[in-house]
């Protein structure tokens, strides 16, 4: 899965689909990384006031790494192409 997201929108929506994709609930994800469900469902939401380890342990429990790149200018936002 490289996906880019540029917002907190498009972070937790490639994070639900990682989790669906894995058949994994809410409440099981957040067992895993010691989180409340209402915690995991309100990073998948997109609330930019989530914190930036609660984002890090939830990315581990789903497998997944956080990498810092240079932006893209040749490629759309994902929401343009919806």
């Amino acid at each position: 899965m490289d996906q880019p997201a540029r917002t907190p929108r498009q972070i937790g929506a490639a994070l639900q689909r990682r989790r669906k994709l894995l058949g994994v609930s809410q409440e099981d994800l957040g067992s895993r990384v010691q989180l409340r469900q209402s915690t995991i469902s309100k990073l998948e939401g997109g609330d930019p006031g989530t914190k930036l380890s609660t984002l890090l342990d939830t990315l581990a429990g789903l497998g997944l790494e956080f990498v810092i790149r240079e932006r893209s200018k040749d490629q759309p936002d994902i929401e343009d192409l919806f």
